[in-house]
Parts: structure tokens; C-alpha cells; sequence
């Protein structure tokens, strides 16, 4: 009986700790890589000028003519026939760089 009475009560911290390594896990590894990249796409798309070669979401690689006075749209021109397409600026997937 008395040695029933000198057990240590487990911490409850204790039985937190895998949830929390858990939660940490997953925001270093999946949360944090996501935000950076969402960061990195607006600056991107922020800075976008006239002349900058791009590749749309769906595939299409042009040139920006011109950027909308309310910063929305874009319109690139398409080789080889120099097609004149607009589009929203969110469609733009990212930069060509001449390298």
C-alpha cells in the first residue's frame, strides 16, 4: 500500500508534447515554405514591367506591352504572329529570364 502512494503522478505536459512536436513539424516543413512562396509570387507580380518575358498559369510564354492603369490587367504579345492577348495579372505563373 505504501508503495502505491510513492509514485511519481505522470506530468500532464508530458502527454501535449508529441501533439505539439507535431504541429511544429508541420509548420516548418509545410506552413512556413508555403508563405514564403506566396511572398515571393506578389513581389513578383508586383514588379512585373513592360518588355518582361512571362509565362501565363495556362502554359501561354509572351512579352508585357502594357500594364492597365488600375494594375489588373496585362497585355503580352505572342510570338511568332505578335497576337496581342489580355490578361489578369494574377495569371501570370512567372518570369523568363534570358540565361
Amino acid at each position: 500500500m505504501n508503495l502505491l502512494l510513492l509514485q511519481a503522478q505522470p506530468n500532464p505536459f508530458l502527454g501535449f508534447l508529441p501533439i505539439l512536436l507535431i504541429f511544429a513539424i508541420f509548420y516548418f516543413l509545410l506552413f512556413l515554405p508555403m508563405q514564403r512562396q506566396k511572398k515571393q509570387q506578389k513581389q513578383m507580380l508586383a514588379g512585373l514591367q513592360n518588355g518582361n518575358v512571362v509565362q501565363t498559369s495556362g502554359g501561354i510564354v509572351g512579352t508585357i506591352v502594357s500594364i492597365s492603369a488600375n494594375d489588373d490587367t496585362l497585355v503580352i504579345r505572342v510570338k511568332p504572329d505578335n497576337i496581342r492577348l489580355q490578361i489578369a495579372r494574377s495569371a501570370v505563373a512567372g518570369l523568363i529570364t534570358k540565361e
